[in-house]
């Protein structure tokens, strides 16, 4: 059973498939059956939409029978006849819903829009369904209550993670309280449901029109051709258009000249979800961060936070606030320095105006150049999509673990845009199939992720199917994909994700690849990311998309000496968002505001924590803060807390020799290829022998502190701690 998307909905049982029509249904029904395809690739030109539902209906019905004979097994409980047979549950379900809920994040519609809507809260009822469960959770308890004896480490850890899940969910509440608890749950998959199209709506209907064409001065040709081109498909000839993401910061802010239109995109972006209409958010947000604090009381906890981290390698939210509020004041006092730095720079210039959030990018963007002698746009001409891609990104595979990459054009695709690898192990062996989605487009959610459309599993024979997904805006025909230094390190660190997931090599599901605590995710994906401006990489790859010139060795020095530069606003900037999501999921009940309070409570917040410096706002701002409306509720701070691992692992690395076979076999071995089948931080100490230490990251980040253990709370990280 795959209990990380949503196991079943005891009403659905009816809709089972009828005897008379399961042949021909599952005939022309792609999920009703595993897929032909090598590696059992997803059947994407033969999947319609009107085969989800039928899908979805049927793998519930079908887990639930699943789940009815192990809990009513007259046989005792063992191993196999409860734990293994749940993790080879809902095969149909886990085939419908993976492939779902990947392209409603991927290549959304309004088809799969209204069915994300309306099987939300069934999908929460389904989970519902296995997890208070009364029998089988009691078959669980006995296991667990044995499970001393039994000597297969992995599965041992198997029956503690099920239990504690159970337990979680809400197995020992009493009938009553389990009732309340599948209302809220039902309640609470509606409402992130809604948040996340209003927030998809809201991004898209939030663009800027520009009437002049001088307005956007400083943005490159191919730039105002797509602006054009994105005015003529909204019907505005003769206009530009400028989308946004859904981050806080918008890059064109980096050149535009034209001061008035920085500001137009900064306040369109931050008012996004909070300016009223049918897109605002405020609502479902003061509701769902109720109904969470609620929830947890329910399960026992102080706050939602503390039933978040309970579960993480954080522990508890104490540990949380401890890191947090010791890098804070480094970081926001790095902020006010480099604030400063460019106020200089804009009097100088005879601006004649205070800094502004909207000014950050455009005159940090001219005090790089004058510091270090470049800018971004030089760089962008060296950073050819392709190239990227397949000279750097597995070129540095290739090196540290002896991976090669083949372009695959016979697999089909659910977006023209879509590219696929196969993934050949050093023995020459198919280790996996790679998906690149890279480019923006309105039915695409904001940010960058990774997910598995297939995750490998030895009881249940399966290899990886991976996907990493950017948006990276697409240029007008004919023209190169040139990309920031932003997007090529960002092209590192989701690989690194798909590594994580084509190396695992686990026996059951439930540990599979990235399936490890929320704060410990990350911390591969950040260490890939030191790989981008390795020298040896980033010569492979830096190269004129023109010319195919290498960047001068000049231009690749200033790179790495800049490396530091503007982190006090990237960390601040980022603690702003990670502090935010805190304060909201540590509240009480009786603190969480109704909607008309929700940005009063983010001002608060902000200012308790001292990073109100506006200048530099959040990463992102509640109402279109997506992160902790999913899996990062109370999550968020995940990053920071796992780059404490990444930024001691990439002294680890230089310190052995750096981009090497060994080193990559090595990190492999000891941890990418182990999932959650053990504890993340025995893990970690596997790979680098010690214990995790915070000054590694201060140094990184250029905040300036000695390289000691975690100091402060005694909760905070030491033996079992540790972006």
């Amino acid at each position: 059973m795959t209990m990380r998307l949503v196991p079943a909905l005891a009403a659905t049982a009816s809709l089972a498939l009828s005897p008379e029509g399961s042949a021909a249904q599952q005939a022309a029904n792609p999920f009703l059956a595993d897929s032909p395809l090598p590696l059992h690739y997803p059947q994407f030109d033969s999947i319609q939409d009107t085969h989800f539902s039928p899908a979805f209906d049927a793998g519930m019905a079908e887990q639930l029978r699943e789940v009815e004979v192990i809990a009513n097994d007259p046989a005792a409980p063992t191993f196999e006849n409860t734990l293994v047979a749940l993790e080879k549950s809902g095969r149909t379900l886990d085939r419908a819903i993976t492939v779902f809920f990947s392209l409603v994040a991927a290549d959304t519609n309004d088809t799969r829009n209204q069915l994300r809507n309306e099987y939300a809260p069934r999908f929460a009822a389904h989970s519902d369904a296995i997890t208070l469960n009364g029998k089988l959770f009691a078959r669980i308890q006995t296991l667990h209550d044995q499970r001393e004896r039994m000597t297969d480490a992995e599965a041992r850890r198997l029956v503690e993670r099920y239990h504690e899940d159970f337990v979680r969910a809400g197995a020992r509440l009493s009938e009553a309280d389990k009732t309340r608890l599948k209302a809220m749950n039902a309640e609470l998959a509606s409402l992130s449901s809604e948040f996340n199209q209003k927030v998809l709506d809201e991004v898209n209907a939030s663009a800027v029109v520009v009437d002049d064409v001088k307005e956007l001065d400083g943005l490159t040709p191919a730039q105002i051709a797509a602006a054009a081109s994105e005015a003529e498909s909204r019907q505005l000839p003769g206009k530009y258009v400028l989308t946004l993401l859904n981050t806080t910061g918008q890059p064109p802010n980096a050149e535009l000249t034209h001061r008035a239109l920085r500001q137009r995109l900064h306040e369109a972006s931050v008012t996004r979800g909070s300016r009223g209409g049918e897109y605002d958010t405020r609502a479902i947000i003061s509701r769902v961060i109720r109904l969470r604090a609620e929830r947890a009381k329910l399960l026992g906890y102080d706050s939602a936070a503390a039933y978040a981290i309970a579960d993480q390698t954080a522990r508890t939210p104490a540990a949380v606030n401890a890191m947090l509020g010791q890098l804070a004041p480094a970081a926001v006092a790095n902020a006010r320095r480099e604030a400063a730095a460019l106020q200089t720079l804009i009097d100088r210039e005879g601006g004649g105006f205070e800094l502004a959030a909207w000014d950050w990018d455009f005159y940090t963007e001219k005090l790089r150049a004058e510091r270090y002698a470049f800018d971004g746009g030089q760089l962008k001409p060296y950073f050819e999509l392709t190239n990227v891609l397949e000279k750097g990104v597995f070129f540095a595979a290739n090196r540290l673990y002896g991976l090669s990459f083949k372009r695959r054009t016979d697999l089909p695709v659910y977006h023209p845009d879509v590219w696929v690898y196969e993934a050949t192990d050093a023995d020459g062996k198919l280790l996996a199939f790679f998906i690149a989605d890279m480019y923006a487009r309105k039915s695409k959610r904001g940010g960058a992720w990774m997910n598995a459309y297939v995750s490998q599993s030895k009881l249940l024979g399966l290899q990886p199917v991976v996907a990493n997904h950017l948006n990276i805006p697409k240029p007008p025909e004919g023209e190169p994909t040139l990309l920031t230094w932003d997007e090529v390190t960002t092209a590192f660190h989701e690989f690194g994700h798909a590594l994580h997931g084509m190396f695992s090599n686990v026996t059951y599901p439930y540990f599979s690849g990235t399936s490890v605590p929320r704060d410990f995710v990350e911390y591969p994906s950040q260490v890939n990311e030191m790989w981008a401006e390795w020298p040896e990489v980033l010569a492979n790859y830096a190269r004129h998309y023109q010319t195919g010139e290498p960047m001068p060795q000049e231009l690749l020095d200033k790179v790495i000496a800049a490396s530091k530069f503007n982190q006090g606003h990237a960390t601040t900037e980022y603690l702003g968002a990670a502090m935010l999501d805190q304060r909201w999921h540590q509240a009480g009940v009786a603190d969480v505001p109704e909607a008309a309070g929700v940005m009063d409570f983010e001002a608060a917040a902000l200012k308790a924590d001292g990073v109100d410096f506006p200048p530099v706002p959040p990463r992102y701002r509640t109402p279109y803060f997506s992160h902790i409306m999913g899996g990062y509720a109370a999550g968020y701070y995940s990053y920071i807390w796992s780059e404490v691992l990444d930024a001691q692992s990439g002294a680890w690395f230089r310190e052995h020799g750096g981009l090497t076979r060994a080193n990559g076999d090595h990190f492999r071995e000891t941890l990418l290829s182990r999932g959650g089948s053990v504890d993340a931080l025995t893990l970690f100490r596997n790979f680098a022998g010690d214990e995790p230490r915070i000054g590694p990251l201060l140094e990184k980040r250029g905040l300036a502190a000695p390289d000691r253990p975690n100091q402060g709370n005694t909760d905070a990280p030491r033996p079992r701690a540790p972006r």
